[in-house]
């Protein structure tokens, strides 16, 4: 067996990636769940009183080895999937369900530690925090129902992990077999960068010409900017059709039925527990507590966000007619004339930015602002890792190191679309402690000639900013348990720091310093600045409506018993919203991958709604200070948020920052909806 998938030996303790095969995985993983397995029982079957020490610490570290293991697995399935690992995944999700349902449902940890949780007044506090999470985990998977009502869960936990992952799968073999060649005279109104990138797509697929693909990073700028209508009808449609059974897969990737069982599923799962429903389980540890309180915030924003939708709609549909187009404004029309608007209204081109904002530049700028904000120093290294672009960091302070941080930043084939942060390790003091090794991926288009520099649009760089806001949760982190550490927190609170992080981007000084034309070295025009931040919430009525839609819908699914048919459920939500038609939902329901790929966000997707309220408060208290990289701010950032991990509850977290709970005000200021 290969035992750097468990003793990590390659530079600053990272995973030698060159040293590792798909074979590798599969007999690794097999040892290390029984000696988990092993381990466990062995704190179960313990004959001493149950305390802290026995109990609850040892189950902290009980399964190192194994969560090692995998988190090197499923980092490589989801940067570089291939039909091993697809196959990997697929055998995986249903055993590790059933190894952690009887992890998680055993009566005997139960009781050991309902124990503890008993008699803990004594223990420190992130002691008492921890007990209490574990007994609340444990009670949440059912550790206290009756034999044969545990027997049904642990089915339906399995079940649902082998459908998640099919899901997920689904909608990746549907973004990466979708081509679409683009004859040369129907490429009017593309900029010669995407044209490039459109080339590079095609060299990739072993072709020649241009083609659009369903990577985000081509897909969107191409409905921007295409004059030929029939073909953005024909690319909007594909995108939508992801895991729709009318997809690049046809049949054998719909996600349909299987939406429909994981429904049904959740919600027994959710009366098993004594739950109404699986929105009410799923929101029970989040600070919103209930649907009534998501969706009271949800619909908050949705009017004005309607209203000015509505707005824009008229107006676009006028720009259609003038263009000779008839019938109504459609979803391949929208992006198309609200980005010519923008230029005309606001005489701003997103293509007089790019040559602003390279990648590396943005990289400069994200690490600059956590210098500025933390104190903390980035230095490259050399490691072997899963692709040759992608880079390796050692982050440290006053000479201690902080983290070691990875970034991979292109899109290519059988790489998960989106972008997130991971991390392979997590921080936590125990016995000499460790500190995290934290992963940003995105997928931006990478340049179109080998040593190019690439190019990326104004949403490209707030992502860039937004998933090192994640990353910093974790090199920030200072607890002692791993299982509070960095972003073990709620649902709703886990997007704060990556969203205030965003602020960032928008500073003079940042901009002054990073964003420099690639070939003069001339800083970004402050016209042009001015022109970008004006029209930089143009749109906002779109990109709004669509992310609600989708918040509601999954609001909607989870609510009361599961539907038979989800879509007419959908359907019906959002006639009852008067959503415009021309708005598709952000993420529709056949290839909601935040909700279905896995149950993180089920119930859950308004919690970066619940957080961007937060997220603009908290960026009013460095505005405050006169001085938005202001060190006290930061610091009080960092004892009081950052740091802490999930050592309080969040809502006690946020009030030790900002001794007040937020409204919406600043929300639909800083989004122009106001």
């Amino acid at each position: 067996m290969n035992p750097e998938l468990t003793n990590w030996t390659g530079p600053h303790g990272l995973p030698r990636f060159d040293l590792i095969e798909d074979a590798d995985f599969a007999p690794v993983i097999d040892a290390e769940l029984i000696r988990a397995e092993a381990a466990i029982e062995a704190i179960a079957a313990n004959p001493a009183p149950a305390d802290f020490a026995n109990t609850v610490a040892a189950l902290e570290t009980a399964e190192e080895p194994l969560e090692r293991a995998i988190s090197v697995f499923y980092t490589l399935a989801s940067v570089a999937s291939n039909p091993q690992r697809q196959a990997l995944e697929r055998d995986l999700a249903p055993r590790l369900a059933a190894y952690g349902n009887k992890v998680m449902m055993d009566p005997r940890l139960f009781q050991r530690v309902q124990t503890v949780a008993s008699d803990n007044a004594d223990l420190p506090a992130q002691d008492q925090r921890i007990t209490e999470l574990q007994l609340r985990a444990r009670r949440r998977a059912g550790a206290g129902l009756a034999p044969d009502d545990r027997a049904r869960l642990a089915q339906i936990n399995e079940r649902l992990a082998s459908l998640t992952t099919q899901f997920s799968q689904n909608v990746l073999a549907d973004e990466r077999d979708f081509v679409m060649a683009i004859p040369d005279d129907r490429l009017a109104g593309l900029p010669d960068w995407l044209r490039g990138a459109m080339q590079a797509a095609s060299r990739e697929r072993d072709t020649t010409g241009h083609v659009i693909t369903l990577s985000r990073s081509l897909i969107v700028p191409f409905l921007e900017l295409a004059d030929d209508r029939a073909l953005r009808e024909v690319a909007q449609k594909a995108w939508a059709a992801r895991g729709s059974g009318e997809g690049a897969g046809g049949a054998e990737t719909d996600n349909r039925p299987i939406v429909t069982e994981i429904l049904a599923l959740r919600h027994e799962k959710a009366r098993l527990l004594d739950y109404d429903d699986f929105a009410s389980f799923r929101l029970e540890p989040e600070m919103a507590r209930d649907a009534s309180r998501v969706e009271d915030l949800l619909m908050q924003v949705w009017q004005p966000a309607l209203a000015r939708a509505r707005q824009d709609e008229t107006a676009l549909t006028r720009m259609l007619r003038e263009d000779g187009g008839n019938g109504a404004l459609e979803a391949w029309d929208w992006r198309y004339y609200a980005a010519r608007r923008k230029r005309e209204q606001h005489e701003f081109d997103p293509d007089d930015l790019k040559p602003y904002l390279t990648l590396d530049a943005m990289i400069g700028a994200v690490f600059d602002s956590a210098k500025r904000l933390f104190g903390l120093d980035v230095e490259p290294f050399e490691a072997p890792l899963w692709a040759p672009e992608a880079r390796a960091w050692q982050i440290t302070r006053d000479g201690k190191l902080m983290a070691i941080f990875l970034g991979d930043y292109f899109a290519r084939p059988g790489k998960r679309s989106g972008a997130w942060c991971s991390n392979l390790q997590p921080q936590h003091k125990i016995g000499a402690g460790q500190r995290p090794i934290v992963v940003n991926v995105c997928n931006f288009t990478p340049p179109d000639t080998p040593g190019a520099p690439a190019f990326l649009s104004w949403d490209d760089a707030g992502t860039l900013f937004h998933e090192f806001g994640h990353a910093l949760h974790h090199i920030l982190s200072d607890v002692e348990w791993p299982s509070i550490a960095g972003t073990s927190v709620a649902l709703d609170f886990v997007e704060l720091p990556s969203q205030l992080y965003e602020h960032w981007l928008e500073q003079p000084q940042v901009l002054k310093e990073h964003a420099r034309h690639f070939e003069t070295g001339e800083p970004l025009p402050q016209a042009l600045l001015d022109r970008l931040l004006a029209s930089d919430k143009a749109d906002a009525g779109f990109s709004t409506v669509e992310y609600l839609e989708s918040a509601l819908v999954d609001l909607a699914l989870h609510r009361g018993e599961a539907p038979a048919d989800p879509a007419a459920r959908k359907a019906d939500l959002l006639a009852r919203l008067d959503a415009p038609t021309a708005i598709p939902l952000r993420h529709d329901t056949p290839h909601f991958g935040h909700v279905f790929s896995g149950s993180h966000y089920a119930s859950g997707y308004y919690s970066y709604l619940w957080s961007e309220v937060m997220d603009a408060d908290a960026f009013e208290a460095f505005r405050e200070t006169g001085d938005v990289f202001d060190r006290a701010t930061a610091q009080r950032l960092e004892d009081e948020i950052l740091s802490r991990g999930g050592s309080a509850q969040a809502d006690e977290l946020w009030l030790a920052f900002r001794e007040r709970m937020p409204g919406v005000g600043p929300l639909l200021k800083g989004r122009g909806l106001a």
